[in-house]
């Protein structure tokens, strides 16, 4: 039996992450991913439904040209062709992974992966089966859509985000289960195009791990956008009719509803692909299906580390990769420190976008903390009334005693690419009066940060 020093499952962000950076430590890598790089963000995630969402951004500042005194006469969209360019991004993109995987010498096997024992893996490739023993081994095999066990996913008229990439069928209406990231975006992107979207949530608001100001607000932008929003909704029937799918939904107060679409779109949750693999074999211990880790990110097998969705915890691209260097660092010798949750920034991709970092109002209040908080609209923003982007805000919670910036949540025009602001400097535990200290330029959507912050600690200067 062969063995090799480093084996990564699981070819996503975290996975191929793992393979780059321990071959820059002087491991020599082998890869094991069953299905294509790039794993389910690149392929069936992150990825196209941006590269949609800007296809929909592109269709409603059209729709916004009357008022800026443009006139465009006899417009329509192609909407197979927005599925085709799409696909074409994920494609340059995977090449793009390929290329790095033979830049870096590591060595890439197409297969599903099982584990033999504690020290050895069985991959069944297309061809052939191969078996070999290792030194080392990271474990990314990223989840997949949770089956809800309401109705069969046929990719025609119900779908999960997978088969909705690859649909060229544009749905007159559409019914989406699940207020998350997936669902609220999908939302957006239909309901702009002019689909008649109903949105199910069985919790009480939407975008339910978020600050309850930044609910609130996507609430009202969502309404305004056409999307019929049914929160405290808990699905008891889905049925297949001649125009689509009917759906009986039932209230906490006990209210029956009926709802019926062209489209079902379910978008609530995922669960771990770690089935496969056989952890027992290798001593490795999982709950619920999650493959349980220590700080370090260790399984109960020494030999074996899990990183990204598999262990739980936030679903995000730039969690897996962030832990996936921690681990090589940790190969190497080095000490790491896992991530906290509440460095890890959250970002939804409608419009207005949301992103955020910390801990929302509602933690804060929980633990006991002394604080001021402050909304500091786009609207006092320069740069967001000239060019017409001055829907939603930035809120910040400051800590009273000691100046730190325990919250940053924004809603509105590139939310999404503010944030990293805003984590950086609670990264490198900058305080408000320190961050104050920080030239920003004008005029600019990124001023929205500072001026909360200086409104929070009583220091307004546009508001």
């Amino acid at each position: 039996m062969d063995s090799k020093d480093l084996v990564v499952v699981g070819g996503g962000p975290g996975g191929y992450t793992a393979a780059i950076r321990a071959s820059q430590l002087g491991f020599k890598v082998t890869l094991v991913e069953k299905e294509s790089l790039g794993g389910v963000c690149l392929n069936w995630g992150c990825i196209p439904t941006k590269s949609l969402l800007h296809h929909a951004e592109v269709v409603q500042s059209v729709q916004k040209c009357p008022d800026l005194g443009i006139e465009i006469k006899g417009f329509t969209f192609d909407f197979s062709k927005f599925i085709d360019n799409s696909r074409q991004v994920v494609s340059k993109l995977t090449q793009g992974v390929a290329y790095l995987m033979k830049k870096n010498k590591v060595e890439v096997i197409f297969g599903q992966a099982s584990f033999e024992s504690e020290d050895s893996i069985f991959v069944k490739t297309k061809e052939t089966s191969l078996a070999f023993k290792f030194d080392h081994c990271i474990l990314a095999v990223g989840a997949k859509p949770r089956d809800l066990g309401l109705a069969e996913v046929d990719g025609e008229v119900i779908h999960n985000y997978r088969t909705i990439l690859v649909n060229k069928v544009f749905p007159k209406s559409l019914i989406v289960v699940g207020a998350g990231p997936i669902g609220l975006e999908f939302s957006y992107f239909f309901s702009t195009l002019g689909c008649r979207v109903t949105l199910l949530e069985v919790l009480p608001r939407i975008a339910p791990l978020e600050d309850v100001d930044v609910s609130e607000a996507l609430l009202k932008a969502f309404e305004e956008n056409g999307v019929k929003v049914l929160t405290q909704s808990k699905i008891d029937s889905v049925e297949r009719t001649k125009e689509g799918v009917l759906v009986k939904a039932s209230t906490s107060s006990g209210e029956l509803r009926e709802i019926s679409a062209e489209m079902l779109l379910f978008a609530a949750g995922v669960t771990p692909n770690t089935r496969e693999l056989e952890c027992e074999k290798a001593g490795i211990l999982t709950n619920s299906g999650f493959i349980s880790v220590n700080e370090n990110y260790q399984t109960t097998n020494p030999r074996v580390f899990a990183i990204g969705d598999c262990i739980g915890g936030a679903m995000l691209a730039h969690k897996a990769s962030h832990e996936a260097q921690l681990v090589c660092e940790r190969l190497a010798g080095k000490n790491i420190k896992a991530i906290s949750k509440e460095f890890i920034p959250s970002c939804i991709y409608c419009q207005p976008e949301v992103a955020s970092v910390g801990l929302t109002e509602e933690q804060i209040k929980a633990k006991g903390l002394s604080y001021k908080a402050f909304k500091f609209p786009f609207s006092a923003i320069g740069k967001a009334v000239a060019t017409f982007d001055q829907d939603g805000f930035c809120k910040v919670l400051v800590d009273t005693k000691y100046g730190e910036i325990l919250g940053v949540h924004i809603v509105g025009h590139r939310a999404t690419e503010l944030i990293g602001i805003a984590n950086l400097a609670r990264t490198h535990e900058a305080t408000a009066e320190s961050f104050l200290e920080t030239v920003f330029p004008h005029p600019t959507l990124s001023e929205v940060i500072p001026e909360a912050i200086a409104a929070a600690m009583g220091r307004p200067i546009n508001f």
